[in-house]
């Protein structure tokens, strides 16, 4: 019995029309047609998806020398996970939402340090307005604030995208039939937004040590340590609009498996995290070991600066390293 009876006579079995069919391999009622008329023949991957939708071993489907069902153990969970439109539109709505909260998130944590930053310089004036212990202590009372207002939303969005973790990791998944067109279409419509706010963006980060700059031309350090402040915010606002627009972005991306989350780049991902998450939590302690113990606040800032260059760099490095480690 060949595979094109083997699919009508399971098909058949299950009570399924090829439209029923089609809908859970998210394929045209035409591709399993031919596919019944052996005038095509599904890939490897549909055929995978094929014995997992009845239970029936690769074996049974592609040799036509066994005629008799063999069936696959049913206590384990094979099936691949099928995305519908619902619950793409509801994912990527939630998405959207997010990238606003993670962008305040951030936006705040930028901000955490200004208040410490204002008062040393005021305890620092010839006539201080505030003792040094004061301006310490209150300092760092308001950077503790912000990071308590911006890590639950950290945690919040995370626990938002629990259910949707999958989307990242290598774990099997097919958009249901038409609903890669839609997202394809939605993500094509997003494209010239995209690029805009990404240029505005680019721009508003180029701009932000403008102030900081022209600060440089007085000795008057209070004027300086505003400059630097008005900087941090024009930052803060060009990387918000970066993460608002990113992360709508990458959101399609997840679902069409593309770009950053194509399969080959699933494969990259683990490294890359784990690198980055020691890469920037080191440049945050060498930052404020650096500010709190030389009182170097007015140049600290630029150790960001400088790991933001790296970054490409170090991650380009984990790229390599990945496909070196998958080849071995």
């Amino acid at each position: 019995m060949i595979l094109a009876d083997k699919i009508i006579k399971l098909r058949k079995k299950n009570g399924w029309s090829q439209e029923e069919l089609a809908e859970k391999m998210n394929v045209s009622r035409q591709a399993v047609s031919k596919w019944e008329s052996a005038q095509a023949i599904p890939d490897l991957e549909k055929i995978l998806q094929l014995g997992a939708l009845f239970g029936v071993t690769t074996d049974y489907l592609l040799k036509d020398n066994i005629e008799n069902e063999e069936f696959t153990d049913n206590s384990s969970d094979s099936t691949i996970k099928i995305f519908t439109l619902e619950e793409a539109n509801t994912y990527l709505e939630q998405r959207k939402r997010a990238s606003w909260h993670l962008a305040v998130a951030t936006f705040l944590c930028i901000l955490a340090p200004i208040t410490l930053i204002v008062l040393s310089t005021l305890s620092g004036l010839s006539d201080p307005i505030i003792n040094e212990q004061a301006a310490l202590t209150f300092g760092l009372i308001a950077l503790f604030a912000f990071l308590i207002c911006a890590v639950p939303i950290y945690i919040y969005c995370g626990f938002m995208n629990e259910p949707y973790a999958f989307l990242e990791q290598n774990t099997p998944f097919e958009l249901e039939y038409g609903v890669k067109g839609i997202v394809t279409e939605r993500k094509k419509k997003f494209r010239d937004t995209y690029i805009r706010f990404n240029i505005i963006a680019s721009c508003v980060c180029i701009f932000s040590p403008i102030p900081l700059i022209v600060s440089s031309f007085t000795e008057n350090a209070f004027l300086v340590v505003m400059m630097l402040t008005l900087s941090m915010i024009v930052a803060g606002i060009g990387v918000g609009i970066f993460i608002v627009v990113g992360v709508r972005n990458a959101s399609m991306q997840k679902l069409l498996q593309e770009g950053d989350f194509s399969k080959k780049e699933k494969g990259r991902s683990g490294l890359k995290e784990t690198v980055g998450f020691a890469y920037w939590g080191i440049l945050t302690a060498i930052y404020l070991a650096w500010s709190f113990l030389a009182n170097h606040w007015h140049i600290s800032w630029l150790i960001y600066a400088i790991g933001g260059v790296l970054f490409p760099i170090v991650m380009m490095l984990c790229n390599l390293i990945a496909d070196k480690n998958k080849k071995d």
